[in-house]
């Protein structure tokens, strides 16, 4: 098996711990007059794990599971139903993700025993400039920054995925693509996540006017209510067009001047984004980054510009040193240590990560194991440390600190197919409804807000994720592959909820390998974590919370708040007796309880996807 972007040469050794996550938005809270409201949640609504024999599909909404799950079964490869599935969700779930927008894709193909990190990111057009999102010298607010033309960056989803279909697929393009045209042509029936979304953006949908105000809105400005039969044969139009004529349909033709157009002639934000930009895009295809854990598996995940995989082989590497198998679940113990693993990894990843094609990201130097040790060495079991400081790995030079916005309206689909084919996709359109820019029954992104709004931090060093032609900026998103040692696939996960997307993905390794949990309950663990300030948060009503007292006890400042995680993840559930892949062994793994089928699929209580398989 090939994972040759790093190979952590320490098994990261997590002793069993409760780990939690955070969503909604970031941990911290966003400077005053910032801060966009992610989707809102829609409940903790109990799922039950799924089992099946052939291949299973785990998504954001049941329609698109649905359809990635048709396509299996018409002999598709997990990248055929990767399409279908974000063709589907773009219509569905159009606040988060989209043709308009970028993803990142670990494909593992089962015969070649090859792993890839397929690269869908946004860039920052030719014509972007560091002081892009300064006015006089002053960073704008974060809404007028998003709110227009000026945030969006060239897409990338397409491209990445006629590159993997290329590569990987097995149906024609254009199969892939009648699910979506077909509800896009009928309609659907508005879920209650989208409706509560479109009520939240109601007022900025509005004022930034058509097509998409009267798409979501009522005559009178209100959000169009759940069960509302909506169509959109504007995008079946777009659909058409690309299934029929390749990418090229969206790069060079009428479609990316309709973009184009929007997003230069908006009235009062415009953007830079030019027809050369579009026709130049180039999704790429990187080694994943990788790192042995508990020396049984091997979790690989999207190098920079995700700080996504760092930042969750850092946490694990720092959490090593420690006997957190001795603390229990959602104890005060147990949140306190994750919360500073936590802290020690986003100070880091606010230090150095961005996209490696322009700076240097000391990737080694960061998962080194004596580097990870020392860094444990600043964590006290009796007290906080507040405010996390970033250490100076091997390979690093001394870099501005960055705190650039993350923000959660994204989704994530985990995919297996009948021949162990795995795909694990993260994808995006930035904020809730991204721009608010609507082209051709799609959304555009506002991804340059994830760079620095700033060049240079307060004490002149150049910050690594600021603005620069071309540019990827800095991501979260963390699609996960799992293997054990001998190469066998064990587990894909991911989910969407901006920087706390690293959390998420945290939390349910270490419930499914060192908790002994099917997948479906490591997705229920109750959601808590810590960034780069004092705060630490917990999500309100859960377990956890519990612990509030215990944590001030100890130093943290505690908030409480609702924190919409959206894991979807698939796991081999077939026993094995070597490598410690029994029932109920004390090491953990990912086969659990009874075998009711070859994959078992979990999906988030807090959001509306399933996880369903043929037979």
């Amino acid at each position: 098996m090939k994972f040759t972007r790093l190979l952590v040469a320490s098994a990261f050794t997590l002793l069993a711990t409760a780990c939690g996550n955070d969503d909604g938005p970031a941990f911290t809270p966003a400077p005053e007059g910032t801060f966009l409201p992610p989707t809102p949640p829609a409940g903790f609504t109990a799922k039950d794990i799924n089992y099946t024999n052939r291949d299973m599909v785990s998504a954001a909404n049941p329609l698109a599971s649905e359809a990635g799950v048709a396509v299996l079964a018409d002999g598709g490869s997990a990248v055929d139903a990767a399409i279908a599935v974000q063709m589907v969700l773009n219509l569905v779930e159009p606040q988060s993700s989209g043709i308009g927008g970028g993803a990142f894709m670990i494909h593992h193909d089962a015969q070649a025993k090859k792993t890839l990190a397929y690269d869908g990111r946004e860039t920052a057009p030719a014509a972007a400039t560091g002081d892009m999102f300064l006015r006089n010298g002053t960073p704008l607010g974060f809404v007028a920054a998003v709110d227009g033309g000026l945030a969006v960056g060239t897409p990338g989803l397409v491209k990445m995925l006629a590159d993997a279909h290329k590569a990987h697929g097995k149906l024609p393009w254009a199969r892939l693509f009648a699910p979506a045209i077909k509800l896009s042509e009928e309609g659907f029936a508005i879920s209650p996540r989208l409706s509560a979304s479109i009520a939240g953006s109601a007022a900025r949908l509005k004022a930034q006017g058509e097509p998409a105000a009267s798409y979501f809105l009522n005559a009178d400005g209100t959000a169009k209510a759940a069960g509302t039969l909506l169509k959109n044969p504007e995008f079946a139009a777009t659909l058409r067009d690309i299934s029929t004529s390749g990418v090229s349909a969206f790069y060079t033709g009428p479609i990316a001047q309709a973009m184009v157009d929007k997003v230069r002639n908006h009235p009062t934000n415009p953007g830079r984004l030019t027809m050369a930009d579009m026709a130049g895009y180039q999704a790429k295809v990187r080694e994943p980054l990788c790192g042995e854990y508990r020396a049984l598996y091997v979790i690989c995940g999207m190098p920079p510009p995700s700080s996504g995989a760092i930042a969750v082989l850092q946490t694990l590497g720092v959490l090593n040193n420690f006997e957190v198998n001795k603390t229990l679940p959602n104890s005060v113990e147990s949140i306190h240590l994750i919360s500073e693993a936590y802290r020690l990894a986003f100070a880091d990843r606010a230090r150095y990560v961005a996209d490696s094609d322009f700076v240097s990201v000391p990737v080694t130097g960061l998962l080194e194991s004596g580097y990870l040790k020392s860094r444990s060495g600043l964590i006290s079991l009796e007290k906080s440390m507040g405010v996390p400081v970033a250490g100076m790995p091997a390979g690093a030079t001394v870099m501005g600190l960055d705190a650039s916005a993350d923000l959660p309206s994204t989704s994530h689909m985990s995919i297996v197919d009948k021949d162990g084919n795995a795909v694990s996709m993260t994808t995006t359109i930035e904020s809730g409804f991204g721009s608010l820019q609507m082209v051709r029954g799609f959304l555009l992104n506002n991804e340059l807000t994830d760079f620095s709004f700033t060049e240079k931090d307060a004490a002149g060093n150049l910050i690594a994720n600021r603005v620069q032609p071309g540019k990827r900026p800095r991501s979260s998103m963390s699609p996960t592959i799992v293997f054990n040692k001998a190469g066998q696939l064990e587990a894909v996960v991911g989910s969407p909820g901006g920087s706390n997307i690293i959390q998420y993905v945290t939390k349910a390794l270490i419930g499914v390998i060192d908790y002994n949990m099917d997948i479906q309950q490591a997705i229920n663990l109750s959601n808590f974590g810590a960034q780069t300030s004092a705060t630490t948060t917990l999500e309100r009503g859960s377990l956890a919370a519990a612990a509030e007292a215990g944590l001030k006890a100890k130093g943290h400042t505690v908030a409480i708040a609702d924190i919409n995680s959206g894991l979807h993840g698939i796991v081999v559930n077939g026993r094995r007796s070597a490598d410690g892949f029994t029932n109920g062994t004390s090491i953990g793994a990912f086969s659990r309880g009874p075998s009711f089928g070859k994959y078992a699929g979990g999906a988030d209580p807090r959001r509306e996807g399933v996880a369903i398989g043929n037979n």
